[in-house]
């Protein structure tokens, strides 16, 4: 198992072939998938053929960054994914935050913790310079993750997304922290 970071309660660990059932269990709840696909599920074909394939190749080219498997310490259990790793067309010293928990794991502050611990490896081990996230303005949940963990709403922009989502029409916020942010939230 190649662990990528732990927290107290958390392992974050690459993802493999045998994470197939947990990854399409995940993506098949609509509450889950609610800001991501408006709730549609994502079939075990494409999680096989197209996700979890691209996890995997992008840990074979060597990439620091990526999507990683959560689970939680003490049981083993898997929580869910977060992922790390700059937006396409973008620097790669501004990585993208993101997380996605199963419902079980929802409200007992896996989200925060994670990206934390995230946000912290991207300033000291991997050059980040400014790490964003985004969500969609009606995605409440996640904006008070974002923002318990010191990032700020920078903008709000229409993301163009290949289904009705309902809420999609109030936009996506953009968060997003930079390395001085970073530094001065760890000096206090």
């Amino acid at each position: 198992m190649y662990v990528v970071l732990q927290t107290d309660r958390l392992i974050l660990r690459r993802f493999t072939e045998s994470d197939i059932d947990d990854l399409v269990a995940l993506d098949a709840d609509p509450q889950v998938m609610r800001f991501i696909t408006g709730g549609r599920p994502t079939t075990r074909l494409r999680v096989e053929t197209d996700f979890l394939p691209m996890y995997l190749a992008q840990y074979a080219a060597g990439e620091r960054y990526g999507r990683w498997a959560t689970v939680e310490r003490s049981t083993g259990a898997f929580l869910g994914l977060f992922h790390f790793r700059p937006a396409t067309g973008c620097p790669s010293d501004e990585p993208a935050l993101g997380f996605r928990l199963r419902r079980s794991a929802w409200g007992k502050g896996y989200a925060s913790e994670g990206s934390l611990a995230l946000i912290d490896l991207g300033f000291t081990e991997l050059g980040a310079e400014r790490v964003v996230a985004q969500t969609m303005v009606v995605n409440a949940a996640s904006r008070r993750v974002l923002e318990k963990i010191g990032m700020r709403q920078v903008r709000t922009f229409r993301m163009e997304w290949p289904f009705p989502i309902e809420g999609s029409e109030h936009g996506d916020d953009e968060y997003a922290i930079t390395r001085a942010e970073w530094e001065q939230r760890n000096r206090s």
